[in-house]
């Protein structure tokens, strides 16, 4: 019970973070609950709070998102989705946490030290829609690439924060059905979902709002250390 009150409170705070910022919840998650749960059981878990966040602000932003361009980076993520899910099951465990930690420390670094805003040519940008749709199916997190896609595509940090939950919903709905028919979902990744579900559906619907007291400069800046930090601290354990 102390570790599933634990879980609760870790994710209120990381995914609270994540509806502001449009990314981060679980690359904060992961790090903080992996004294008490190991990374792939983290991995499984996180696509409930992933649904229920991009969800939430989803819908109070919905009329910023335009399908059309939604629906070119899905195509193009959907097949890298597919690949990471076949590849999560053939990972052993240590590689699977020296990669996580690689990709997030390595898009972290990377927004740090790069310009505000860069410019992407198509191919460019389809690249990163399906390194990204692969990063979800393996790791369960595509925020660091997808959020330096957008970064450079739009200008904004509420149109940024729209298509990114616009990007991470279809895509965790994928990794969710994926994981019932790989057999992922134990039944101590279900109790953790059962039991965390209802506290993370009230913080979030609260914080969803949370956004727009956050101005344009602490926007990137926050997105990209927290990013950096998240994937140097797994490295660490």
């Amino acid at each position: 019970m102390l570790a599933l009150a634990i879980l609760i409170i870790v994710c209120v705070l990381t995914y609270t973070v994540e509806i502001t910022f449009g990314l981060a919840g679980t690359v904060l998650m992961l790090p903080l609950l992996s004294f008490w749960f190991d990374s792939k059981t983290l991995v499984v878990y996180s696509v409930m709070p992933q649904i229920l966040t991009a969800g939430i602000g989803l819908s109070r932003s919905r009329g910023h998102v335009k399908i059309r361009i939604v629906a070119g980076m899905m195509a193009t993520a959907v097949v890298g989705a597919f690949i990471g899910l076949w590849l999560f099951h053939l990972a052993p465990v240590d590689t699977f946490r020296i990669l996580l930690a690689a990709a997030i420390t390595a898009a972290g670094f990377y927004l740090v030290i790069a310009p505000h805003r860069v410019k992407l040519h198509p191919v460019a940008a389809r690249l990163l829609d399906w390194l990204g749709g692969v990063s979800q199916g393996l790791f369960g997190i595509s925020g660091p690439i997808i959020m330096t896609r957008l970064l450079a595509t739009f200008e904004g940090k509420v149109l940024v924060r729209a298509y990114a939950f616009a990007f991470f919903l279809p895509l965790n709905v994928v990794r969710a059905v994926g994981y019932v028919f790989t057999g992922a979902y134990t039944p101590n990744i279900v109790e953790m979902m059962l039991f965390s579900a209802p506290f993370l559906v009230l913080a979030l619907w609260y914080a969803d709002r949370l956004h727009v007291h956050v101005n344009e400069k602490m926007f990137r800046r926050v997105v990209s250390w927290l990013i950096l930090i998240g994937g140097l601290t797994l490295f660490y354990r």
